[in-house]
C-alpha cells in the first residue's frame, strides 16, 4: 500500500481518489473547502496549494500527487493568473520528496488540427485558453519533477456536469424533456469516460516509462452528438428526445456583448468539424482499453437516476 495525494475533487479528482482506494490505497484528498467522496481509506484534508507550507506536510511520503484543479472561471484571464502557479507549486513539492504529478488535459493545447488527434500531435496552440494550456505542458516538460499529461476529449460518466454530455443532456433526457448541446450534431466527437480517464492516470503513476510523456486516456470511437443522444435514450430506455443545438455563430455573435459567449465560441471549431482523438499508444503503454459506451452510458444514467438526480430538481423517471 501507498498513500497518494490527489488536489480537487471535482469529477477527475474525485475519481482517481475513489479508485486508489478502492483498490486499498491510503489517500490523502485535499480541497480548499474539504471536500470530497467518503471512504475509510481517503482523508479529506483542507488545502490551499498555494500555501507552500500547508504543501509540503500534505505531500510527505507520498508515492504520486494527481493534480485535477480547474479554473475558478471558465476564461483565458482566471486560467492564466490561477493554474500556472498552482502547478509550479504542486510540481516544486512534488520534487522535493520524489513524487510523479499526474496531470488531467484537454485537447485545447493542440488547437484546431487537420486530421485525427494522436500522442504525436504537437500542443501549438498559442492564444486564449488553448494558449494556456500549452504553456502548461511546456512548463511541466521543463520542470525537474516527473510529470504525465494526460489528455482526454469531452467528458462523460458519473460526477460529470459541466459538459457536453453532462447536466445540459442526461437528466433532461432521463425527465423526457429536450437537451440542449452545441454545434453541429452530425460531426464525428470523441468522448472520454471519466473512470477511464482516472484509471490512466493512476496506471501511469504506477509505471515509469509513462512518465514526462503527454499520453491520451483510453476513448473509444468517435460518435456524433445526435447518436451519443441516441445511445443513452436506447440505453435508458426513453424515447428519443427533441436536441437544441446553439449555432456556432450565435455563440460567435453574442460574444459581440457576452464574455461567457466569447470564451464558448473560442473552442466552436471542437464541435463545427470532426473532433477525434486516438488514444492507441498510451493503450498499448499502459494495457488499458476503453469502457464500451453502452456500458459507460448505463454506470452514468445509473448515477443521475439516484442522488444526483436531486440536484438539478427534475423529475427523473426511473
Amino acid at each position: 500500500m501507498s498513500t497518494y495525494l490527489v488536489t480537487g475533487a471535482g469529477p477527475v479528482g474525485a475519481t482517481v481518489a475513489q479508485q486508489l482506494a478502492d483498490r486499498g490505497e491510503t489517500v490523502r484528498l485535499a480541497t480548499r473547502s474539504g471536500s470530497g467522496p467518503e471512504h475509510e481509506r481517503i482523508h479529506r484534508i483542507r488545502l490551499d496549494v498555494n500555501d507552500t507550507t500547508a504543501l509540503a506536510r500534505a505531500v510527505e511520503g507520498v508515492t504520486a500527487v494527481f493534480h485535477a484543479i480547474h479554473g475558478s472561471k471558465y476564461q483565458a484571464a482566471a486560467w492564466r493568473a490561477e493554474l500556472p502557479g498552482a502547478e509550479q507549486a504542486v510540481m516544486d513539492a512534488a520534487a522535493t520528496v520524489g513524487a510523479v504529478v499526474v496531470f488531467p488535459e484537454s485537447l485545447y493545447s493542440y488547437g484546431p488540427v487537420t486530421g485525427e488527434m494522436t500522442e504525436a500531435t504537437p500542443s501549438s496552440a498559442s492564444t486564449g485558453k488553448l494558449g494556456v494550456r500549452a504553456e502548461l505542458i511546456r512548463a511541466r516538460a521543463a520542470h525537474t519533477a516527473d510529470t504525465v499529461s494526460m489528455v482526454a476529449s469531452d467528458f462523460y460518466g458519473p460526477r460529470v456536469r459541466a459538459a457536453l454530455a453532462g447536466k445540459l443532456m442526461v437528466p433532461r433526457l432521463l425527465a423526457g424533456k429536450s437537451v440542449q448541446t452545441l454545434g453541429r450534431l452530425d460531426q464525428l466527437h470523441s468522448f472520454t469516460y471519466v473512470p477511464d480517464l482516472a484509471a490512466a492516470m493512476i496506471a501511469a503513476a504506477d509505471q515509469v516509462q509513462a512518465w514526462n510523456r503527454v499520453l491520451h486516456a483510453p476513448t473509444g470511437p468517435a460518435l456524433t452528438q445526435r447518436d451519443l443522444v441516441r445511445t443513452f435514450a436506447e440505453v435508458a430506455g426513453v424515447d428519443m428526445p427533441r436536441i437544441l443545438a446553439v449555432p456556432s455563430r450565435l455563440l460567435r455573435a453574442l460574444g459581440v456583448v457576452s464574455g461567457q459567449a466569447r470564451e464558448a465560441a473560442e473552442t466552436s471549431y471542437m464541435t463545427d468539424r470532426p473532433f477525434v482523438m486516438r488514444s492507441t499508444v498510451t493503450e498499448q503503454l499502459l494495457g488499458l482499453r476503453p469502457t464500451p459506451l453502452r456500458e459507460g452510458i448505463a454506470a452514468t444514467i445509473d448515477y443521475w437516476r439516484t442522488s444526483a438526480a436531486t440536484l438539478d430538481g427534475l423529475p427523473v423517471r426511473t
